[in-house]
């Protein structure tokens, strides 16, 4: 049998608050698959515990050897100065380079792994999604139905291997090298054919607010909250306030019936 893994990362306390939360929606789902958690030397010991408890394996790794051209080029201040967020807020934690340590999954040592970002939550089994080809992704869609041509890296399939990984870190810092969006620019290049998944498998927040016709509680599989955090105060806090109660029900351990959830539909 392949050994399968669920992996997630984090780089700081405020994410493994998430991940906590990622944890426990995957044992609600009844997976077998373990449950891996990529973590920086910067995490805390006592957060590192908690998420033992809820059932990971940690295991700690550093940022890519990425040169200092590159490093300055991703610092937080140049790209969110050079491409600014204004759809929504990026959580004063959030640290762009940190993203790229993502890659270091293609070196586990397992056969098929699924990653999921620390800022999502799992509704319903996805085990299913092993049997998905490298790499596979859903797109990036939460305000406009073009941006189906865009992956977003929340949700992705993959297949370690040192040759990749190798591979990767030979494309990723190169003169000038600048990947606008981070690792999922440059996964989308790494990967030009990237094989979609469905909306479902990594619905984002905003598609509450901005395309409620593709919102289905009986469909969604994977939910992210991209941008604003649901354990951290924001502006969107009301408006996105059924995803935040359902959040910290699964933060607790207490997740609700799915099927008695508000349409977003409803108030409009």
């Amino acid at each position: 049998m392949p050994r399968d893994a669920y992996v997630t990362l984090i780089t700081k306390d405020a994410f493994a608050i998430g991940a906590e939360a990622l944890l426990n929606s995957l044992a609600h789902t009844g997976t077998t698959a373990d449950r891996v958690v990529l973590h920086t030397g910067s995490v805390s010991a006592n957060a590192l515990s908690r998420l033992r408890r809820s059932g990971a394996t940690l295991l700690e790794i550093g940022l890519l050897p990425t040169s200092d051209a590159f490093n300055a080029a991703h610092d937080r201040a140049r790209l969110h100065g050079a491409v600014a967020f204004t759809r929504g807020e990026k959580p004063a934690f959030h640290t762009p380079l940190d993203n790229f340590a993502k890659l270091r999954l293609w070196e586990l040592d397992y056969d098929r792994l699924v990653y999921l970002d620390a800022d999502t939550l799992v509704l319903r089994n996805i085990d299913r999604l092993f049997d998905y080809p490298e790499f596979s992704a859903a797109p990036n869609v939460y305000e406009r139905l073009s941006d189906f041509h865009r992956l977003n890296s929340g949700v992705f399939t993959a297949r370690p291997s040192r040759a990749t990984y190798q591979a990767m870190l030979a494309r990723l810092d190169v003169p000038g090298a600048f990947w606008r969006r981070t690792d999922q620019t440059f996964l989308e290049t790494f990967f030009p054919d990237w094989h979609g998944l469905p909306v479902t498998m990594n619905m984002l927040q905003y598609v509450w607010l901005n395309l409620p016709e593709l919102w289905s509680w009986d469909s969604i599989r994977v939910l992210h909250f991209q941008y604003e955090k649901p354990w951290e105060p924001h502006a969107k806090a009301d408006r996105l306030r059924p995803l935040i109660d359902l959040w910290h029900a699964y933060s607790e351990g207490t997740p609700p019936d799915l099927s008695r959830l508000p349409d977003p539909c409803a108030s409009r």
